[in-house]
């Protein structure tokens, strides 16, 4: 952000702007790259819908793959993320709303942040209601748990099951650490 470094993201980002999600997967490394791949893989998205939205601090929810230069990146990260702060939830309710019209009532919306605290809860629960689900696996898992729990889902092709976040519990005991994930084995030909 700087200017000093020379990263090919850095040169798009002061330069055309880079993908929302690819950032934020660069700035939050493993939990976001998690959700970004899991959305890509298992949403189910029509012309107007996109798979992955990112909730911002002061520009509502924005699709990942909204291009964005280092100026616009500034405005929608300036701000605190508060259920207090207007200028937080007044884009964010307005967004929301806007996707519960677009998707009507029959669509799920799954929520792949942080389910422990009201400020991304609260906000979402007040548009979608019941239509809002998460990962039941999700309960007692902190960010980086959860990042590779994505990312090992969309390795396997299989998708986590999903539970009503009104009225569910979202605090729990930690669960046991993911095993370590399996090493391909080295292929060998002889020709």
């Amino acid at each position: 952000m700087s200017g000093l470094t020379q990263s090919d993201l850095a040169t798009r980002l002061q330069t055309e702007g880079a993908p929302l999600g690819e950032i934020f997967g660069f700035i939050s490394g493993l939990y976001f790259r998690g959700k970004l791949a899991y959305s890509q893989k298992f949403a189910k998205v029509t012309d107007d819908v996109r798979p992955g939205y990112v909730i911002t601090a002061s520009a509502g929810l924005v699709p990942c793959e909204t291009l964005v230069t280092l100026p616009q990146l500034d405005q929608i990260c300036a701000g605190e993320v508060d259920i207090t702060n207007d200028k937080y939830r007044g884009p964010l309710d307005r967004d929301a709303n806007e996707l519960s019209d677009r998707v009507g009532t029959d669509c799920q919306i799954v929520l792949l942040g942080s389910i422990a605290t009201p400020k991304y809860v609260q906000p979402l629960l007040d548009v979608f209601g019941e239509r809002l689900l998460f990962p039941a696996e999700f309960v007692g898992r902190g960010d980086m748990s959860r990042g590779g729990l994505m990312l090992r889902c969309v390795s396997s092709g299989v998708e986590l099951a999903y539970i009503r976040l009104a009225g569910a519990t979202r605090h729990g005991a930690k669960p046991p650490k993911l095993a370590a994930p399996l090493k391909k084995a080295a292929k060998l030909t002889i020709g």
